[in-house]
């Protein structure tokens, strides 16, 4: 009996103020062997049981009455006890409560309700049993197939200790299921319950209607092997009621067992070898593999150019990894999780790798972060939130294109991956190693200024050369005559490309037909009627819709606003690109790839492998298409409008621009044909551009490092943006207003506090928005308070409509 566990310090789930704190709560005797750090409990809470998280046990309290917990909802905790720690860091770092942080790490399908369901092993063997209550609990499982932990529990003798035993003995099944909806995936397996010759004499006493019954005996006859019902129904064409049948009669037996659900069970990868590494790969293996090692914590910042091999280097460190007994964290960008990336890690590390991303569905998901908490696999592979993998024995995180902007999460808790891996490795004494071609601005400053070890990839393998770039003036373009979305340059070019019988990649960072429809008339777009934002001309159903809320209407015959027909769409979305390729290039396949062509589950790798098939010459789309794609036969990019994210209202739009067109670049000539690159902009002087066309890398990290000094914005400070969001425009004004003198008095010396103004999209959703920008030097000894005030914030303005965000940059 554990007897420092006699008091559980609870997070609870209830999303109000003032109780973002550990609860204190007696710990039962007999839950004792059976809770842990980051076990979910369920306790009385007011006049309700709610759900919370055991962060730490005490042998004493404050209060003065303890209640007690009322359960303890898992056999095995779902978190760890790292994994809590790290939560409480996320909480005080990105002053978000601790129980959503909590939240944050465990798979959906654990939110729900449902009921935990207890099975017997199918290779359950009694040598090494029977304590009384384990005969108890065992016999009536023999006799119902299956039990409920409450219904096991009231059995004499069986307690939770018990059966947590028989779990981490492999004896018993714990499965979860949510109303009849089982979050296990269960299949039925048959096997012959007697011999060949007394199989053969029922068969023969069988009634000469019974035709199936015969033949699916006379399959187990010349073929004894077990085999799962729905292949055994789907090669005789028989009924389940007739293997039923044969079951009752005593010639086969019939067993369930739990089966992870597999999302690559219909695929075969084919197993891959480590290649031979260059000079410059093999120095950035060993930058890696020493510290790994030695087992202590070492940031690296891997600085490779498209093409040049980073993947293997990733593949080869983990193969480190596992033969030091450790385990490994692979992050990539959603977009980049392509089936070409899981191909790579499958076919070199097989059933050792679990791949987590959101084209799962939640019993996948789920089935793959089992696999990892029970010790089954030893690499995860997957975007943002599988940092939150609960190994124990990290020994390597990557993080590959690491400056994407999708490793912040937009919503609380508002954490970048990026911190929270630094975290993880501090903790592991483990290698955290970030690549990209185009590094984040804050990561290439850390790297040359000592905080990251800087390795370089400057060559690509095989010694291929880059695409030549041009790029092309659209303002001369419209001069010259030419109102269409291609440049005579990318026209021929595409032209050109299908004649040898190449194929092309265009990217536009916009779907849709136009971006906004406008009315020649008065002037006036046709914007959402519940956010500040143009609405969306989506051509294939002729609607508008808005891409933040999601408001849909059909496409107006008249202005809106002064109701005159000289209305039209302006702008350019991939549809009406798709539609031009069509009629300037008749006979151009095109496979188009947004996220209307891709929401389907499998669509994006279907659409994919039929591109790498050769069954298009042109892969139109978005940001999906702009990184991690590798085809041979891709010879020509086009970027259709390279100014789309320049002049957004954001300190990183120079620092997005250059790197999405240095990233959508290295899509071409990545094989033994050379590629070219042609980008159509307005701005064709912008240092971004001009730039990232010449491969410039060094002097644009130096320019953008130069212009964030002056203008003070990370990595030369730290900053918190405040959003304010209120149904009444006035109200949050005045909120915005109150919250800057409330903090005024806590600003650290240095810091500056700007606002309150609007926010770069007023309104979205019918909600008025706000913001609040507070810039501090970095490193500051005395913060006066200035954390705990911005924690409190949204009580001290006491409105409950006011919603406030706070997002923090710059650690």
């Amino acid at each position: 009996m554990d007897t420092g566990k006699r008091i559980a310090r609870v997070y609870v789930d209830v999303a109000a103020e003032g109780t973002d704190k550990p609860f204190d709560y007696r710990v039962p005797e007999e839950m004792r062997p059976v809770v842990e750090v980051g076990s979910r409990v369920r306790v009385p809470f007011g006049t309700r049981k709610r759900m919370g998280y055991v962060i730490e046990f005490a042998e004493s309290s404050s209060a003065q009455r303890l209640k007690a917990l009322s359960e303890v909802m898992d056999i095995i905790p779902p978190l760890t006890p790292e994994l809590v720690e790290l939560a409480r860091w996320i909480a005080e770092v990105y002053l978000c409560p601790v129980i959503t942080a909590l939240h944050a790490m465990v798979p959906a399908m654990l939110k729900g309700k449902y009921r935990r369901i207890l099975r017997l092993d199918p290779g359950f063997r009694e040598e090494g049993l029977l304590s009384e209550g384990e005969t108890r609990l065992v016999n009536q499982l023999r006799k119902q197939g299956e039990l409920s932990l409450e219904q096991a529990l009231q059995l004499p003798g069986v307690n939770r200790s018990l059966i947590k035993g028989l779990i981490l003995e492999g004896r018993l099944i714990s499965e979860e299921r949510a109303g009849d909806r089982v979050t296990r995936k269960r299949i039925t397996w048959i096997r012959p319950a007697l011999e060949r010759e007394e199989l053969a004499q029922k068969a023969e006493k069988l009634d000469a209607r019974a035709k199936r019954q015969k033949e699916v005996l006379r399959h187990f006859i010349h073929e004894p092997e077990e085999v799962p019902l729905p292949a055994l129904l789907s090669r005789l064409g028989a009924a389940r009621s007739t293997v039923k049948r044969l079951v009752e009669k005593g010639c086969l037996q019939w067993e369930e067992r739990e089966e992870y659900r597999d999302p690559f069970a219909d695929k075969t990868f084919q197993p891959a070898s480590p290649l031979p590494l260059t000079p410059e790969q093999e120095q950035a293996f060993q930058s890696i593999v020493t510290p790994l090692q030695a087992g202590r914590y070492h940031p690296v910042l891997l600085h490779g150019v498209t093409g040049s091999g980073k993947t293997e280097v990733y593949l080869q460190a983990i193969m480190e990894a596992l033969k030091a007994g450790k385990q490994a964290i692979v992050l990539v960008p959603e977009i980049s999780l392509t089936p070409q990336m899981v191909e790579r890690f499958k076919g070199r590390f097989g059933d050792r790798v679990a791949v987590l991303h959101s084209g799962l569905s939640g019993g996948e998901r789920y089935d793959e972060w089992r696999k990892i908490r029970a010790g089954g696999v030893q690499v995860a592979v997957g975007a943002r939130s599988a940092i939150f993998a609960p190994f124990t024995r990290l020994g390597l995180i990557i993080i590959d294109e690491e400056h994407e902007s999708s490793y912040k999460q937009e919503e609380q808790p508002k954490y970048h991956a990026r911190e929270v891996a630094r975290q993880r490795c501090i903790h592991h004494g483990a290698v955290l190693v970030m690549g990209s071609a185009t590094p984040a601005v804050d990561s290439y400053f850390r790297a040359r200024t000592g905080g990251y070890e800087w390795v370089t990839l400057m060559n690509r393998v095989h010694g291929r050369p880059f695409p030549r770039v041009d790029v092309v003036d659209m303002r001369q373009e419209l001069k010259e005559g030419n109102r269409s979305i291609f440049s005579l340059p990318l026209r021929e070019a595409l032209a050109d490309c299908a004649d040898r019988g190449e194929q092309a990649v265009l990217f536009l960072n916009r779907r849709g037909f136009s971006t906004f429809v406008l009315c020649r008339e008065c002037g006036e777009a046709v914007g959402c009627p519940h956010c500040d934002i143009s609405l969306t001309y989506h051509r294939s159903n002729r609607t508008l819709r808005c891409h933040y809320c999601g408001y849909t209407e059909g496409m107006p015959e008249h202005c809106p606003s002064c109701g005159s027909s000289h209305i039209r769409y302006f702008g350019t979305g991939t549809q009406r690109v798709e539609e031009e390729l069509a009629r300037s290039l008749p006979g151009l396949r095109v496979i188009r790839m947004d996220v209307d062509t891709t929401h389907q589950k499998g669509a994006h790798e279907r659409l994919l492998s039929a591109f790498g098939a050769g069954k298009a010459d042109v892969l139109l789309g978005t940001q999906m298409i702009a990184k991690g794609l590798d085809f041979p036969g891709v010879t020509l990019v086009g970027v259709i409008a390279a100014d789309t994210t320049l002049h957004l209202p954001d300190f990183r739009a120079a620092e997005r621009t250059f790197q999405l067109l240095t990233q959508v670049s290295g899509r071409a000539g990545r094989h033994e044909k050379s590629g070219r690159v042609v980008i159509q902009t307005y701005s064709p002087e912008h240092y971004s551009i001009r730039m990232a066309a010449d491969y410039d890398t060094e002097t644009f990290y130096r320019r953008e490092c130069k212009l964030r000094k002056i203008h003070r914005y990370p990595p030369f400070c730290g900053m918190f943006t405040l959003l304010f969001s209120h149904t009444d425009r006035a109200a949050v004004m005045r909120a915005g207003m109150k919250a800057a003198e409330r903090l005024k008095p806590f600003l650290p010396e240095g810091a500056e506090l700007l606002g309150p103004v609007p926010a770069p999209i007023p309104r979205i959703k019918d909600r008025f928005r706000i913001q609040l920008m507070i810039k501090h030097d970095l490193h500051i000894d005395e913060w006066n308070g200035l954390i705990e005030a911005l924690r409190h914030l949204r009580t001290g303005l006491g409105d409950p409509e006011l919603r406030v965000s706070i997002d923090r940059e710059g650690l």
